[in-house]
């Protein structure tokens, strides 16, 4: 999109007066809280979220709305871990800010309902809420096990497949926290043992594989182990975890090598390295993962976004074994500028994915 010199600063000054407004609406919400409420203490983001002490979750503050979390004060603020599903129905984790609370647990799932305020931070992240319109949650927790009462709204899902999703996307979600190891479900009050397009919630759910790949036809479950990759969702705004079944120890060089591969669906998910790249060696020396590709590696800095969520990626699925706290770059044997490779502190963080949107439209709208 191009602009002459004029339509340039008029943009610009629209931007900088939108800015202005938005600072002046935070502190004038600041002034007029409550002296209490204003000196609240400064939570400090986590991974993941804290275990829920006394009083039960079930006594906790309804569940924040939109309006609601727009005027707490960043100061009154905890991270959480949602888990929303993308176009193709994957499961995706991302770490939000919501209002401090008793009862987080409950807030968290509250904002997987759909809802226009929901509906709203979902597709800004570019992704979609799972439990559907005006459904209503009782939630319990004792002694690591999470019992979730769910109303009738459930039953009228419209397949199987939203059906697991929303189970799967439940159990992951109460199980980021460290009071929570099982889930139990009862749907309007009454324990049952299938929803409505045959999807179980009987008995009691752990944590389990994340968007689990179709096994190989020839692979026995029995004689398979899981690794998790992580590739850049095509939408080019999140990191996507895809559990996938090897015939191989799962440890970092067989996780890389996987990961060379690329997505078994290349339609959902975009490949972490460049095409005709291949993958030299992996070796592992104090605490650092040395990864040493082809010389196709370089291609990646042609991606859209310069290949940050492709090396976010790599990061990620060498970083989650015991023993690996850094990754570097090889390219023919050399040592390739890569730039930055932190470890994140989540895959995908809300304001995060939200700034890079912002940075990369503002990028296409002067782009000559």
């Amino acid at each position: 999109m191009n602009l002459s010199t004029n339509q340039r600063k008029i943009y610009l000054m629209a931007v900088t007066l939108l800015v202005a407004a938005v600072a002046l609406a935070s502190t004038w919400s600041l002034w007029t809280k409550p002296a209490a409420q204003s000196a609240a203490p400064v939570v400090t983001p986590a991974p993941a979220p804290a275990a829920e002490s006394a009083p039960p979750v079930a006594d906790a503050a309804p569940v924040p709305g939109a309006e609601e979390e727009a005027d707490a004060p960043a100061a009154s603020k905890v991270s959480t871990i949602v888990y929303y599903q993308d176009g193709y129905g994957l499961l995706v984790p991302v770490m939000c800010r919501v209002p401090m609370q008793e009862g987080i647990a409950k807030a968290t799932l509250g904002m997987m309902v759909q809802s226009v305020g929901n509906d709203m931070q979902a597709a800004r992240l570019g992704l979609r809420t799972v439990l559907p319109e005006n459904t209503t949650i009782d939630l319990d927790i004792h002694d690591g096990l999470a019992r979730i009462d769910l109303s009738k709204e459930v039953l009228d899902m419209p397949d199987a497949a939203a059906e697991s999703n929303m189970v799967n996307a439940i159990v992951q979600t109460l199980t980021e926290f460290e009071s929570v190891d099982r889930v139990a479900f009862l749907i309007g009050g009454q324990k049952l043992d299938k929803l409505t397009h045959g999807t179980g919630v009987a008995g009691e759910f752990t944590r389990g594989d994340i968007n689990l790949e179709a096994a190989e036809p020839t692979l026995a479950r029995s004689d398979a182990q899981p690794v998790t990759l992580y590739f850049p969702a095509d939408s080019g705004a999140v990191i996507v975890p895809v559990t996938r079944m090897v015939h191989s120890r799962a440890d970092v060089n067989t996780a890389v090598m996987e990961l060379a591969k690329g997505p078994a669906n290349g339609d959902m998910l975009e490949s972490v390295v460049p095409a005709g790249c291949g993958l030299i060696d992996v070796k592992v020396q104090d605490r650092v993962a040395k990864l040493n590709f082809t010389n196709e590696f370089v291609d990646l800095v042609q991606n859209s976004d310069g290949g940050r969520l492709a090396l976010k990626a790599l990061v990620l699925t060498c970083t989650q074994f015991d023993g690996i706290d850094a990754v570097e770059i090889y390219v023919d044997g050399r040592k390739y500028d890569a730039g930055e490779l932190g470890v994140p502190s989540f895959m995908n963080v809300a304001d995060s994915i939200v700034y890079d949107a912002i940075q990369t439209q503002s990028a296409m709208i002067f782009e000559e």
